[in-house]
């Protein structure tokens, strides 16, 4: 029991931007500690009731993050013992670091801001964009794909389609504003990327989103393109978190570094 409290002393904050939710969030957190404690299998959870005072949420969440573990195979129940970690479960020291943690939330808080500015952009590109602006929308979009197709990054490719967008506009303070976000928008963007470009179907989803969002400026319509580039910031937030073991102790981690040492000082 100690055991497990002792890794519960990290700080959660639920401020944080989470696709989702935070019942996702907080399993994952506790998952990410096991691993980093090296907790054994048959280790017992304190009650849903401890876990929910210490994270400050309601029972309600507790369940639903212990319910996503229990899925996912790594927690288990004994009728009238309570919540243990599962027998399948394979700790791993070496999953997580700090550069990770931190790296982790620091994506989490920029998709969160690109989440805001980019809905509102694509809004108003939707209603205020030139034919020639959508035509090189468009172009930047097979761009995208191009480089997909090659092999390579797309980090360059893909931040020109969203300055594009914001181009499209019409308000050069839009421009202006993410081109000062430039810098955490490249660094971002690569780390996501690299993550998507190792399985076909994340880098399918994102070309998807990347269409659905020319789709709805195309049509004019400003509520779609606000929707359509909303729902691909809570999709990248998502496809971080299946992120694979390999990929955080390898590129993901070295891509994210630079990330952790510009964390803007509060």
């Amino acid at each position: 029991m100690s055991q497990f409290l002792e890794l519960a002393n990290i700080e959660i904050k639920k401020s944080h931007f989470s696709a989702g939710g935070l019942g996702s969030r907080i399993a994952n957190t506790l998952l990410t500690q096991f691993h980093a404690n090296n907790l054994s299998p048959r280790t017992r959870l304190p009650s849903e009731s401890t876990i929910a005072k210490h994270f400050k949420v309601s029972r309600t969440v507790v369940r639903e993050a212990i319910a996503t573990l229990k899925t996912d195979g790594v927690l288990e129940s004994r009728k009238g013992s309570g919540t243990f970690i599962g027998e399948k479960f394979k700790p791993n020291p070496e999953m997580v670091n700090e550069v990770t943690e931190q790296s982790v939330h620091a994506l989490q808080d920029i998709i969160e801001v690109r989440r805001g500015i980019e809905s509102e952009i694509a809004a108003l590109a939707a209603v205020r964009r030139t034919p020639g602006q959508l035509s090189d929308i468009e172009d930047a979009l097979r761009k995208i794909e191009k480089a997909t197709n090659a092999g390579e990054c797309g980090v360059e490719e893909d931040v020109r389609f969203h300055m594009l967008i914001a181009q499209a506009t019409g308000n050069p303070y839009w421009l202006k504003f993410v081109d000062t976000f430039s810098y955490s928008l490249r660094a971002a963007t690569s780390v996501t990327r690299a993550n998507e470009d190792r399985r076909v179907d994340f880098a399918l989803q994102v070309q998807e989103e990347h269409e659905a969002i020319v789709a709805a400026i195309a049509s004019g319509n400003a509520d779609l393109a606000r929707q359509a580039a909303s729902r691909h910031m809570i999709n990248a937030a998502e496809r971080l978190k299946f992120a694979d073991r390999s990929f955080w102790k390898e590129e993901g981690s070295a891509l994210a570094r630079d990330i952790v040492e510009n964390i803007p000082k509060s």
